[in-house]
């Protein structure tokens, strides 16, 4: 028996279980049990209905089959082989759609996201290249409708960043960002570059879903938090004021500093944002770390030290090295278009997880 039949049984047993228990008076007068089931019962089902018709189509292949073998009417023998013919391809259809069902769902897919994108080697071009990818992950939630909101930011004085921080927020934002973690390198001839010499700088993305604070609790008491004075490129307020926020989280150590508002309490604010999901992030990644030694597959782990893909500009070519993709369509690219990569690396990782999940 192939993996995914005897799972899909397992499934139906479950889907069962929960429709009887949506009936049962004592789940019907508990309304946080009701949702949950509910719930799940829904996610459920497109599996089920999917299941179900596949074993329609395999009866009826066997009705096709056994008038193949028993009937005398050759017209009758032709029509149940076209029938046969149809009825195979639509299981086989229905199989590989099954297969991506019983993947496991991300619980961080709906998710929305906070985006650190931070200058590495390079120098004042990494920091150029930091304002070029926040903008165009600007431009690729702009095409989903989503909203972004800037949550901290170095900027530098020749119009590029340090370090800036995005909150992204829309439908499924995780699921489709989660891929952008690590080192994105660019080649390109720098605008003070007189030789015409091509460089080669780096800047590192980090993807943290956001975190509920029923999730990350932080004791007050262990947040040490300071105000200083914002520094750096920016509007009158600097250096004029203590409304910049520092928060030190004293059992992880973990430090986030916010400077963008005018208003210490928005900055306070932003900056616990930023703090609960690398709290949520640092946990996930203990948790994973606990349970498999971190499943990598070839999509990677979103590892900030790993080196994912390369900006080249006077090939006008990006690369993802993890799945070997070259694409020449850098401008598009960079002007928000990701699809074609985002789907790419999504197809790799389901298949990597299916070859898994059969190899289990």
């Amino acid at each position: 028996m192939n993996w995914w039949i005897g799972r899909l049984a397992q499934v139906e047993e479950k889907y069962e279980n929960l429709a009887r228990m949506l009936g049962d008076p004592e789940v019907i007068s508990d309304t946080n049990k009701l949702r949950i089931y509910s719930k799940e019962h829904s996610n459920l089902t497109p599996v089920i209905e999917a299941y179900r018709e596949y074993v329609s189509l395999k009866d009826q292949l066997e009705e096709a089959e056994e008038m193949i073998q028993e009937e005398k009417d050759p017209e009758l023998v032709s029509l149940a082989r076209e029938e046969k013919d149809d009825l195979t391809k639509g299981m086989n259809e229905l199989e590989d759609r099954l297969k991506m069902l019983l993947l496991p769902v991300d619980p961080n897919d709906e998710r929305n996201v906070l985006l650190e994108i931070r200058a590495g080697t390079g120098g004042d071009e990494a920091s150029l290249f930091v304002a070029d990818l926040a903008r165009m992950y600007n431009r690729f939630a702009e095409r989903r409708n989503w909203k972004i909101e800037v949550l901290n930011s170095s900027p530098t004085e020749l119009g590029g960043f340090r370090e800036i921080i995005l909150l992204l927020k829309g439908q499924k934002v995780y699921s489709l960002l989660k891929y952008e973690g690590g080192i994105h390198r660019v080649q390109r001839v720098p605008e003070t570059e007189s030789s015409g010499r091509i460089h080669t700088s780096a800047v590192s993305v980090v993807v943290m879903p956001e975190a509920e604070e029923v999730e990350v609790h932080i004791n007050p008491e262990d947040v040490r938090v300071d105000v200083f004075r914002a520094s750096g490129c920016g509007g009158q307020h600097v250096n004029t004021t203590d409304s910049a926020v520092r928060l030190t989280h004293i059992p992880s150590g973990l430090v986030v500093s916010c400077q963008d508002e005018k208003s210490q309490h928005k900055n306070k604010s932003k900056a616990m944002k930023i703090l609960q999901a690398r709290l949520l992030a640092k946990e996930e990644e203990e948790r994973r770390a606990e349970v498999d030694g971190v499943r990598r597959s070839m999509v990677g782990s979103g590892d900030r030290s790993e080196r994912i893909r390369t900006y080249n500009f006077p090939q006008a070519r990006v690369s993802d090295h993890r799945i070997n993709l070259t694409l020449y369509k850098l401008e598009a690219v960079m002007d928000g278009d990701l699809d074609e990569l985002t789907q790419a690396l999504m197809a790799s990782d389901q298949a990597e997880q299916l070859r898994s999940m059969e190899v289990a």
